[in-house]
């Protein structure tokens, strides 16, 4: 059976509230359950004490038998100090993409064209 550390969603529509939970992987997002062992409230402001709630003891009690958090539960242990996240690195991302690169050396050959013609002018004067 493999278990996730997960968000599971409550509240009202369009003011969500999440459990922090242990459950199997297969059992649906709001249902079934093993534990819970938190909570999260994202209306409240970051810096708000009230924001995530955790029971740290039992959380590490279940990393140390092998559930594996979400990305967003993984932010939490690690404000927690429970475990280190890895760090992601996507340098392509910031990339523009063929199009706008090809829009970009369209620009840049237009501004040498209309540079050229403007010293062009000057020097006939």
């Amino acid at each position: 059976m493999s278990v996730k550390i997960r968000l599971a969603r409550g509240g009202s529509k369009k003011r969500p509230f999440y459990s922090i939970v242990v459950a199997n992987i297969t059992a649906p997002r709001d249902g079934r359950f093993i534990e819970k062992i938190g909570t999260y409230n994202p209306m409240l402001p970051k810096d708000s004490e009230g924001r995530v709630n955790l029971n740290t003891e039992r959380a590490q009690h279940w990393l140390s038998v092998g559930a594996t958090p979400t990305d967003r539960v993984a932010r939490f242990l690690d404000a927690a100090g429970l475990m280190t996240r890895k760090q992601r690195n996507n340098p392509n991302k910031a990339k523009p993409g063929a199009k706008a690169q090809e829009r970009i050396e369209m620009q840049k050959q237009k501004e040498e064209e209309a540079r050229l013609a403007v010293e062009e002018a000057a020097a006939a004067e």
